[in-house]
């Protein structure tokens, strides 16, 4: 799991800091907007919403913005949209599978969105249920490696519900069921550990291993896919290793 975990993460530090800064900010206002119309405008009630903050101050999001979409997803203030989540289904070059999560208040464009950056590059849509079957939903906390070891966070998290912590380098990641994530969090503020993210995230069960030329394809579709307004999360079965991930750029 190690190179496309690599890979998530590296991806996400450029987006924070390049042209795409604007797109990233708009998904991390979506998921506060929904988690408070959901859970309530009070993070230490509303676990999801405590970690959308969090994400999205560590994403540098403005104050203002933050506050202002916790109260247009609590109904505190006016503007907010009616977001659904809908997840479509695909198989990439090299046979990768695809499960795509939408943030959306229009159907209809978020699907013609999806068909249009699969079929542009190399990928196709499939029916429902043929691909999530290789996806498992799991807690994802990355924890910055900076002046800690895996047995530090090992330590933190092991009572907690943590299944397994992998060294991605710059940074250790933490694994659990969906269910333990806030747990795991905690365990770690508890022990004066700080994270970048605390998610759901969906993990594959079944890889496909890349050489350069396909793992070139795969990238450039997942960044057509999360370049669409309504995409919120890709999620792909690939592995790479370190020497094609340098390969590729």
């Amino acid at each position: 799991m190690s190179g496309h975990s690599k890979w998530a993460t590296t991806k996400h530090k450029k987006a924070a800091l390049d042209s795409k800064r604007g797109k990233l900010f708009a998904k991390l206002i979506k998921n506060i907007e929904v988690a408070a119309r959901t859970g309530g405008a009070d993070p230490a009630g509303n676990p999801t919403l405590y970690d959308a903050v969090q994400a999205a101050r560590k994403s540098s999001v403005p104050n203002d913005n933050i506050d202002r979409a916790v109260k247009r997803g609590a109904g505190l203030e006016a503007g907010g949209a009616d977001w659904q989540t809908i997840t479509y289904e695909g198989y990439g070059p090299a046979g990768v599978a695809f499960l795509i999560e939408c943030l959306t208040d229009n159907r209809n464009r978020a699907a013609m969105e999806v068909r249009t950056a699969m079929s542009r590059n190399g990928g196709t849509m499939a029916d429902p249920g043929s691909v999530s079957y290789l996806f498992t939903r799991k807690g994802i906390v990355l924890v910055p490696g900076a002046g800690l070891g895996e047995d530090d966070v090992l330590l933190a998290v092991l009572d907690a519900g943590a299944e397994e912590v992998n060294d991605l380098g710059e940074a250790f990641e933490v694994i659990s069921e969906a269910g333990d994530l806030v747990a795991v969090r905690s365990a770690l503020q508890a022990a004066g550990i700080d994270y970048d993210s605390a998610e759901a995230s969906f993990l594959p069960s079944v890889q496909v291993e890349l050489d350069e030329q396909n793992a070139g394809k795969v990238f450039r579709l997942v960044e057509a896919l999360e370049d669409c307004d309504d995409v919120q999360n890709v999620y792909a079965n690939f592995d790479v290793s370190d020497e094609i991930m340098a390969a590729v750029g």
